[in-house]
């Protein structure tokens, strides 16, 4: 039986959307394209930022540390929910190590992992990244809870809620960084 050019074409794509979807392939593919299209985060129109009400939320470290987000109040804090497994997450994570070391003794940072303790600390091992990583321990505050990940807030040292980001994001750009000068100022 001959095939024709239509049903080789066919095979191809049928054999590409499957690498795409159910192989390692595509999950770093993912990830590039995440990268690609990833822009800086805006800021929330301050008409509409939301005040942070609630900072008693226990975290675990990866070592098992607690820590209270209590201890944030009154500071500029970057939070980060991310997993392994997803790829807009991963794609955003090289862009807020490099924030993270500019600014990591100036800002605090926390990276709250939705994924096994294991693997986690695997990840950030093979990949060299020196992040604050927590787990949750109590309920997230209501005014950072998101049904996504990524999902990345920046809190200025008043509560506001000034960046509140869905999915990846450039957080290593200049607009960033401005913006995290100007909240360090306040």
């Amino acid at each position: 039986m001959k095939l024709s050019k239509e049903q080789i074409s066919n095979g191809v794509w049928i054999l590409a959307i499957i690498l795409i979807v159910f192989t390692p392939v595509g999950f770093h593919l993912r990830v590039l394209v995440s990268k690609l299209v990833a822009a800086s985060a805006d800021v929330v129109e301050v008409n509409e930022q939301d005040t942070l009400k609630n900072y008693h939320w226990s975290l675990v470290s990866t070592d098992g540390k607690p820590m209270n987000f209590e201890s944030n109040r009154g500071k500029v804090v970057l939070v980060n929910f991310w997993a392994t497994w997803c790829p807009p997450c991963v794609a955003e994570l090289p862009s807020l190590v490099e924030l993270h070391e500019d600014y990591g003794d100036k800002v605090d940072f926390a990276f709250v992992a939705s994924d096994e303790r294991d693997k986690v600390s695997a990840f950030l091992e093979k990949k060299g990244y020196q992040l604050p990583v927590f787990f949750e321990a109590s309920q997230t505050p209501d005014e950072l809870m998101s049904k996504s990940i990524p999902a990345t807030y920046i809190i200025s040292k008043s509560g506001k809620i000034v960046v509140d980001e869905k999915g990846a994001a450039n957080w290593n750009s200049e607009s960033t960084r401005a913006l995290l000068d100007s909240l360090l100022l306040e």
